[in-house]
């Protein structure tokens, strides 16, 4: 994500965080967010029965990264859309992997 809002709020993030498990229909094990105070950057993840969601941001440079490791019954594109309405954005660039299949 590039120029999204509230990205060095760890509180936050993790709020985002919980709440983009729950639309995904997953199932959280645990979440933890840490501010770096050199930046002001909050990394975190919400590990999941699932897998995982994680959080690296830049907020002097206007960057969010997310990763959205999911298998199962489980929605991730909701998660997506959670977070881009969270954070609102200036411009979001999805890339979807596939994991487990042969190229």
């Amino acid at each position: 994500m590039w120029g999204p809002r509230r990205i060095n709020d760890a509180a936050y993030i993790e709020m985002v965080l919980k709440e983009s498990v729950n639309v995904a229909r997953a199932t959280l094990l645990h979440v933890h967010t840490h501010s770096f105070k050199t930046n002001g950057g909050v990394s975190g993840v919400a590990v999941l029965a699932e897998s995982h969601i994680s959080v690296h941001t830049w907020p002097e440079l206007g960057f969010a990264a997310f990763d959205i490791f999911t298998c199962g019954n489980t929605d991730p594109r909701a998660a997506i859309a959670n977070m881009t309405s969270a954070f609102a954005p200036d411009r979001v660039e999805v890339r979807e992997i596939l994991r487990g299949e042969k190229s």
